[in-house]
């Protein structure tokens, strides 16, 4: 079967993509809203892109009424997150800290997630989360413009 993406809506082509790419992992991304307020959000468009220097990516939607995500906004304004590879014990948590919230509302405390100090990062992280990456994000004026941010692991 030929499909010609181009002739697909880009909810067909996600969809398409979802079920094709596969395995695909989850990142659950941390990032600070300010004042020890942390926004946690899943994302399966994510994959490490290099190892040398260290490079994993995630792709982030826009909302429902087209503003900027959250992680978005945190991590241009904050310039650092921290990606949790959960473990099938998690899955339950990942499912709920997609809701759609306020911007300052917390997905960990609404899900009382339990965070710990990240030795050596700026960022807590997952207690009881098996992986997780301190990242700082890539400096790129021409894709910070159009796109979510590339993130570079410590």
């Amino acid at each position: 079967m030929n499909i010609t993406l181009s002739e697909l809506d880009t909810n067909q082509v996600y969809h398409l993509f979802t079920q094709t790419v596969t395995p695909r992992p989850v990142a659950w991304v941390l990032t600070d809203s300010g004042s020890e307020n942390y926004n946690l959000a899943p994302f399966s468009y994510f994959t490490p892109i290099s190892s040398n220097p260290p490079v994993m990516m995630f792709s982030v939607g826009k909302k429902p009424s087209g503003e900027i995500k959250d992680t978005v906004r945190n991590a241009r304004e904050k310039e650092k997150l921290v990606i949790h590879i959960a473990s099938a014990d998690h899955a339950k948590l990942v499912t709920e800290s997609a809701a759609t919230l306020d911007h300052g509302d917390s997905e960990v405390t609404a899900n009382n997630i339990e965070l710990v100090p990240f030795e050596g990062f700026d960022l807590p992280r997952i207690k009881d989360c098996p992986v997780a990456f301190g990242c700082s994000c890539m400096k790129s004026k021409k894709w910070a413009r159009r796109h979510s941010p590339l993130c570079l692991q410590r």
